[in-house]
């Protein structure tokens, strides 16, 4: 105000000092209570404009005076939202790095400060309870959090952990479900819920679970797509096993709903292969594993692809399997599945040019086991023996430890089936619960001798593919090999013996099923 008021005086001055110069000052006249003032009208504008000066300074003056008190009470208010957010942050700071008592005291003290923002000195009374380990305390404050409306949400969740950490599940789930039953919820609470009926076994409840979240976008569709393939496959093993009919048929569909979801799943795809061949339905169940290999290759995808059909020669399983294999030739999985096919149709050199892409790659239990047969098929019993001795320390690969040769692949129970569905519908991979417990799976490596003995009298002529896999030709077509001639008498008893056995860790899937080691 001031300082427009001594603009508009300096504009008026230039103008009064420009008619001054330009010899036309004007006259001018003021007669008040008896008296008369005669000047020129430049000094009458001049005195003018410095009383309207004056008098707006004096105003300003006046009006700041009268305004002090509140203005200091709005500075005091001030000093004291800025201690009141020193606080909060200081105790906010003390919850994280664990230091209870220091959280509590800042706590109590922000009680008094932070009386514009009540919501964050509840949070951090509880918070800070929490750090210090009073329960209690912590209850009562998440408890007290429930009475305001935006603060619900916090408060369940809060005593829906203290609950957990308690050991009442019941309660915890009471909490997770009201949390969930709000207008505004949260996906910790779905997410409550959903493991809840995935520990009880409850596919049904976590479809309508997965349903429910996606309706009210608490969870993503990827999310919810992945979790409803996963659920419909953990769902029909126990309908597969129903002597209804219809619970069968149920189970079908199931899998086959699961492998439409989600073709990179093996376990629905496999399973849903399974129940189609079992009705017969041989070329759908093929067609369903070749689709599935075009998007994501599985070890148990071709073993279940290898044994649709049982009633063929190694030459024509292998011609089969060498299909597959080029649906999607740059995997890993496809590179692998090639020195499979080789060494199944009794052509050991082919194996070995297809294995030398795999020479590059870290060692695992399973490669050093596919090298192992590989070099017993070349004829090189010591380079097998180095292979199997390597491969005795090789990590093993969970997508493949979990497949039983002479069971059902993926044959899990319904805490494994929680565990898998719960890490494919967050991430997408197949994970292997027997494996992330340490317990033992099976290997891949073959059973050689013992002690080193030259192993050309037992390869002699015969058919490599019924060396590597003794149980995987049948003769349907073709003239099967004549028999070795009559082994050699008895070595005297401190020779080691002449025999070599391979490891039945390929047989087949369709044979009398039993329960995954």
């Amino acid at each position: 105000m001031i300082r427009i008021a001594l603009a508009f005086v300096l504009v008026a001055a230039m103008i009064v000092a420009i008619l001054a110069i330009a010899g036309e000052p004007g006259r001018a006249s003021v007669v008040w209570l008896g008296w008369r003032a005669d000047m020129t009208a430049a000094t009458a504008a001049l005195l003018t404009l410095g009383f309207s000066l004056v008098a707006t300074v004096v105003w300003r003056i006046a009006l700041w005076a009268v305004e002090s008190p509140r203005r200091g009470a709005r500075m005091r208010a001030e000093i004291r939202r800025r201690q009141a957010n020193e606080v909060l942050t200081r105790g906010f700071l003390a919850v994280a790095a664990d230091d209870g008592s220091e959280a509590r005291r800042l706590a109590a003290k922000a009680a008094d400060l932070a009386e514009e923002t009540p919501g964050l000195v509840r949070v951090l009374a509880a918070l800070a309870a929490d750090a210090a380990g009073d329960a209690a305390a912590a209850q009562a404050a998440y408890t007290a959090m429930l009475g305001f409306p935006d603060m619900r949400l916090a408060g369940r969740k809060g005593l829906m952990r203290l609950a957990a950490e308690a050991g009442q599940r019941d309660v915890a789930l009471s909490h997770a479900e009201a949390a969930y039953a709000l207008p505004r919820t949260a996906r910790w609470a779905w997410r409550a819920l959903l493991e809840a009926r995935l520990e009880d076994g409850d596919w049904d409840g976590a479809l309508a679970l997965v349903r429910s979240g996606v309706e009210r976008k608490v969870v993503s569709p990827l999310v919810a797509e992945r979790a409803r393939a996963a659920l419909l496959a953990a769902s029909a093993p126990r309908l597969e096993a129903d002597a209804d009919p219809k619970a069968r048929a149920q189970a079908l569909e199931r899998a086959s709903e699961a492998a439409k979801l989600q073709p990179g799943f093996a376990p629905g795809v496999v399973m849903a292969a399974r129940l189609l061949a079992m009705d017969g339905k041989v070329q759908k169940a093929a067609g369903l594993i070749e689709g599935a290999w075009k998007a994501a290759p599985h070890p148990a995808l071709w073993l279940a692809y290898r044994d649709l059909r049982t009633d063929e020669t190694p030459r024509r399983r292998a011609e089969r399997l060498a299909g597959l294999a080029a649906l999607n030739p740059g995997h890993r999985e496809s590179r692998i599945l090639s020195v499979e096919q080789a060494l199944i149709a009794g052509q050991p050199l082919a194996a070995r040019e297809a294995a030398a892409s795999l020479q590059a790659e870290p060692l695992t239990a399973r490669t050093a086991g596919l090298f192992a047969r590989l070099a017993y098929a070349l004829g090189e019993p010591d380079e097998a023996r180095m292979w199997t001795t390597r491969g005795l320390a090789a990590p093993q690969e969970a997508d493949w430890s979990d497949l039983d040769p002479e069971g059902r692949a993926f044959a899990y129970q319904p805490a494994d089936w929680a565990r898998l569905v719960s890490a494919f519908a967050e991430t997408g991979e197949l994970v292997h619960p027997r494996l992330e417990r340490r317990e033992r799976t099976m290997t891949e490596l073959p059973e050689l001798p013992a002690l080193y003995a030259d192993s050309a009298p037992l390869l002699g002529d015969a058919n490599l593919g019924t060396l590597v896999y003794p149980e995987a030709y049948d003769g349907y077509d073709d003239e099967p090999p004549e028999p070795p001639p009559d082994p050699p008498p008895a070595p005297p008893p401190d020779r080691s013996p002449r025999v070599a056995r391979l490891s039945t860790a390929r047989r087949r899937l369709a044979n009398a099923p039993r329960a995954a080691k």
